[in-house]
């Protein structure tokens, strides 16, 4: 929660007691992703003046404030940076509502903005007009179009909203952040009413605006700075300088084993987590089709009933000899009875299929949930790095090789070991399967609709398993406009019976020779 706007608004007035009357000295970076500013009452010789610094730290895989005692610049290495800045007073420094990012207003008008938005974070600095004038990430080029007038949201958070929401508090409150949310989902679980569950939101929302301390503690298996209890609580402060501090030395103080560990357990709980909700819904919906099945009933009933529907009906009320009582029967009007009861008979057949389909899955869903948990309890007590990868490693864990080309230009997806490739839109769907795949890679698109070229590379001396293909699949399915469809037909064929002739458009091809494989679409 160090970047949650519940934090960063008891963070903004202290850094206003601290910082309103210096003036901003210098600002410099010596390390990629980190840059400190200095602030002081007034510019020595050879030093500063009761001086403040301020570090921010904004690699995208963390992101923070803090804020050393001392700092000795380096000789070499270290880039001057917000020059025009130099020397300007601070006359605030302030939030902005409903926003993770703290402004600091300087006196010839113009404001440095710390836009603490996760692997999005940047300083951004504006002008007497509200326009960029420089960033800190040049990378982050939509920082670029920002207007400081713009920043502040105005949310709706009245009762009349929540209950507008269906009494879901998430698009009411967007500003929790995901250690609140989860926080009060478990503590509205037991609760039905909407006005119990108000209650318990404003309850929790009273100790984030007036927090009594802050808590050092461990959520996820990574050091983490809270407003609430949770977590392993390490330690309590008073003070929000002092706990982004210590918060910052307790992730900085992690050795190689913790992180590594820390990240892997992150990754299986994640997995486990969508399995568990994969299997629950699954059966849910499972028990829905055993239990519906009056498809085929209704098919039978129209057909031992011609001669008693009525052409061009789009309804027709006839005796179910299976439960022997009325039965009201919705019809095409378009349709002959005989017709009408193809129709139910083949949405029999879709549901057979998937029935067996998520019996399947199921079977495989719950094997794999196994393994996860049997991974998950062996990594947790590992404390020797070695082991840990060849562990990972031996058990087809390791992840995706970051930063080649593939990564960057498709999505990527890793599944037992085996890399998915899957095109982010026409162009690019081209770009993978003509210059990206090799003949005997697999190659899958969803039937007869527009959607993303997906592709399994190929292992040598290796056959692609069954449920590789199915994830594949998927991933197909879920990339195209059969999105919503329960089942989606998908084409399989490798990638040798891919042509594409000259002057079809991007993102056609032509298949020679497919399978068709049906999925459930699925997200990676």
């Amino acid at each position: 929660m160090h970047q949650n706007y519940y934090f960063l608004r008891q963070l903004a007035p202290r850094l206003d007691d601290e910082l309103r009357g210096k003036c901003f000295m210098e600002a410099f970076s010596q390390e990629k992703d980190e840059l400190i500013m200095v602030f002081a009452e007034a510019r020595g010789k050879h030093n500063f003046y009761k001086p403040f610094f301020l570090k921010a730290t904004l690699r995208p895989d963390f992101a923070t404030l803090s804020f050393p005692e001392q700092f000795d610049r380096a000789r070499r290495n270290s880039v001057d940076l917000f020059t025009d800045l130099y020397d300007r007073k601070v006359l605030r420094i302030r939030v902005f509502d409903n926003e993770r990012a703290i402004g600091l207003y300087l006196d010839n008008g113009e404001v440095l903005v710390f836009k603490l938005f996760g692997n999005r974070s940047n300083i951004v600095h504006f002008g007497q007009d509200g326009e960029v004038l420089d960033v800190f990430n040049n990378k982050l080029s939509g920082d670029l179009t920002l207007k400081i007038g713009e920043l502040d949201r105005k949310l709706d958070q009245s009762y009349e909203a929540f209950l507008a929401n269906d009494s879901q508090f998430e698009p009411v409150f967007p500003t929790f952040g995901k250690a609140v949310k989860e926080y009060l989902h478990q503590e509205l679980t037991s609760l039905e009413s909407s006005e119990a569950k108000w209650s318990a939101i404003q309850g929790t929302l009273r100790v984030l605006l007036d927090p009594s301390a802050y808590y050092l503690t461990e959520l996820h298996h990574l050091p983490a700075l809270s407003l609430l209890p949770l977590g392993k609580i390490s330690d309590r402060v008073s003070d929000p300088i002092e706990a982004l501090n210590r918060f910052y030395h307790a992730f900085a103080r992690r050795g190689s084993i913790e992180k590594e560990r820390a990240e892997w357990l992150r990754m299986l709980q994640k997995r486990i987590k969508q399995t568990e909700n994969y299997l629950s819904n699954s059966f849910q919906k499972l028990i829905e089709l055993e239990e519906g099945g009056k498809n085929e009933e209704w098919g039978h009933i129209l057909m031992a009933n011609l001669h008693q529907v009525p052409e061009r009906a789009e309804r027709v009320e006839l005796h179910n000899f299976y439960r022997d009582k009325p039965v009201s029967i919705k019809l095409k009007k378009d349709l002959s009875p005989q017709k009408n009861a193809e129709v139910y008979y083949r949405k029999a057949k879709n549901e057979r299929i998937e029935i067996e389909k998520l019996q399947e899955n199921l079977d495989l869903r719950e094997k794999e949930l196994i393994r996860l948990r049997e991974h998950y309890t062996a990594i947790e007590h590992m404390d020797q790095l070695r082991e840990l990868r060849s562990y990972t490693k031996k058990n087809g864990l390791a992840p995706a090789q970051a930063g080649t080309d593939q990564g960057q230009l498709f999505r990527r997806v890793e599944f037992q070991n085996f890399v998915i490739l899957v095109g982010r839109n026409a162009k690019n769907n081209d770009l993978l399967t003509q210059q990206y795949t090799h003949k005997e890679d697999l190659w899958l698109h969803a039937r007869d609709v527009t959607g993303s070229h997906v592709v399994v590379k190929y292992q040598a001396g290796k056959k692609f398993p069954a449920p590789v293909i199915e994830r594949a699949a998927q991933l197909a399915a879920w990339y195209s406009k059969r999105r919503t469809d329960t089942l989606c037909p998908v084409i399989v064929t490798p990638k040798k019976f891919i042509r594409k002739p000259k002057g079809l458009p991007p993102g056609s091809v032509l298949v020679e020779k497919e399978e068709v494989v049906m999925v459930e679409p699925r997200a990676e």
